[in-house]
């Protein structure tokens, strides 16, 4: 029985108490690869701040004990229609802790979208499994086993397995061609371009970024942004309504805003410290991650940015 993984538990759970579970899980079965699936029950809170520092935490102290996370995407939640319409911003925030660190990250959300009822049981939450003879088969992956979501969700996470192993365990060539790299360096010369949504990165403003953009003036906006700041470049062919959110860890306050037209404040057309939604028309637009200086203090650190089209 797993010390770390409780029916109910968000994120934060697992790093709760002294020692917490998942110091007690990794002390017990010294694992070199896990699984973490959270987020399901994290959206109760809708705070994506909390969630993103537990996720980044929770990779970072596999990590640092030689252990691969293997990040998995939360399924629909079809039991509340409010709950789900944050799946995508709970899964985003997923996808870019994997990516900033290098980690496997599971689309389960992809592949149970096309599922009859999304590979869900009657709840709406929890997955289905196929059954034969009485007993539920959740390592059945034949045509008819995988219409179901355990079944497919403990495929694809053997096949992860699997081609983490090839390399750390058998010695084999990475399983990937190198992804595309980034383009840009978020300056105003050289914004970082964004090539399709969703789209989600990490950067960190203590160790980067561009202090060019202070105020925001087009947002009616006199709050003191002269920290650093990092610029991302849009480039739409149709209007797009298009949802921007911005994870901060404690004691980092980075803010995001929607610019149209131009990389400048005057150009602003939404700002907040969390999540902007905006309709955008075809053209050319911008999103700058600016950090908030306070009391003479720059607020700088790690955050995470995810564009989503809604």
């Amino acid at each position: 029985m797993s010390l770390a993984a409780t029916v109910g538990w968000s994120a934060w759970a697992a790093l709760s108490g002294t020692p917490p579970p998942l110091d007690r899980e990794l002390d017990a079965a010294r694992p070199t690869h896990a699984t973490v699936m959270f987020g399901t029950n994290d959206i109760q809170s809708r705070n994506l701040d909390r969630y993103g520092d537990n996720l980044l935490t929770i990779v970072d102290r596999l990590l640092a004990r030689g252990v691969i996370p293997h990040l998995t995407a939360v399924p629909p939640r079809d039991d509340d229609p409010a709950a789900d319409a944050w799946v995508d911003r709970y899964n985003a925030v997923s996808r870019a802790v994997a990516q900033s660190r290098g980690v496997p990250f599971i689309d389960l959300h992809r592949e149970l979208v096309g599922l009859p009822s999304h590979g869900v049981g009657a709840d709406g939450i929890h997955l289905n499994v196929y059954t034969a003879g009485g007993a539920a088969r959740g390592c059945v992956f034949s045509a008819a086993g995988l219409r179901y979501g355990h079944n497919v969700r403990n495929l694809l996470t053997i096949q992860s397995l699997d081609r983490a192993l090839a390399v750390t365990a058998r010695g084999g060539a990475a399983p990937d061609p190198s992804a595309p790299r980034m383009q840009g360096d978020g300056s105003l010369a050289a914004p970082i371009e964004v090539p399709s949504l969703p789209f989600v990165d990490v950067r960190d403003t203590s160790r980067g970024g561009f202090s060019r953009v202070d105020r925001y003036p087009g947002c009616a906006s006199s709050a003191d942004e002269s920290g650093p700041e990092f610029l991302y470049r849009l480039a739409l062919t149709r209007a797009t309504t298009v949802r921007a959110v911005v994870v901060s860890r404690p004691g980092v306050d980075v803010d995001i805003h929607a610019l149209t037209g131009a990389a400048t404040g005057a150009a602003c057309v939404a700002r907040d410290d969390r999540s902007v939604r905006v309709n955008l028309g075809p053209g050319t637009h911008y999103f700058s991650l600016d950090t908030y200086v306070s009391a003479g203090r720059p607020r700088v650190g790690e955050f995470i940015v995810a564009l989503l089209a809604e």
